[in-house]
């Protein structure tokens, strides 16, 4: 049972990660033509487009896009309630979806941070990936740099953020870890 509910649990978080790298490119303005941002955009359309012609969107936020990441998660939940205890809390899945979604978001902008520092090593800044990630990555780091200049060569900001990203998640889970 606990192989079934790890291929479970795994397959919403890699389409919920899905799901929000969409919102996050476009909070970002990424480059939509990208073939990385193609791939996104390609694999939640089917679920985001629908959305769409029900929830507006407010301003820069793609409401349908964020509704459809807590749907997703709420979705695993009560999945993965059901599977193991046969019901279904729904008053606390509604709260530890939100809890949850965040934490996800946190997971995904930690393995991103790392991603993109890797590639830097090895890409020379010709990569798809590479440049989506720079995207992505750099409205946090830009603030961080003016503080903390390269010491050397060497750009800590990405250790910064991820060390603050570690701090926040130990936080979060003390406040949350009775329940």
């Amino acid at each position: 049972m606990q192989a079934v509910l790890f291929l479970i649990d795994t397959a919403f978080s890699l389409y919920l990660m899905v799901v929000i790298l969409r919102l996050w490119l476009q909070l970002v303005r990424a480059d939509f033509y990208n073939p990385f941002s193609q791939f996104v955009v390609k694999a939640t359309n089917p679920l985001v487009l629908p959305l769409r012609r029900i929830i507006p969107s407010i301003g820069r936020l793609d409401t349908a896009t964020l509704v459809l990441a807590y749907t997703i998660m709420l979705a695993k939940l009560a999945t993965l309630q059901l599977l193991q205890s046969g019901q279904m809390l729904v008053v606390p899945s509604l709260i530890f979806a939100v809890i949850f979604l965040v934490k996800e978001v946190f997971t995904l902008l930690f393995w991103i941070l790392v991603i993109r520092a890797l590639l830097s090593w090895f890409s020379q800044g010709r990569s798809p990936v590479e440049y989506v990630m720079h995207q992505l990555t750099e409205p946090l780091l830009k603030p961080i740099r003016r503080i903390l200049p390269p010491l050397g060569g060497l750009d800590l900001s990405v250790l910064v953020v991820l060390i603050g990203l570690q701090f926040l998640n130990i936080l979060f889970s003390s406040w949350f870890s009775g329940l």
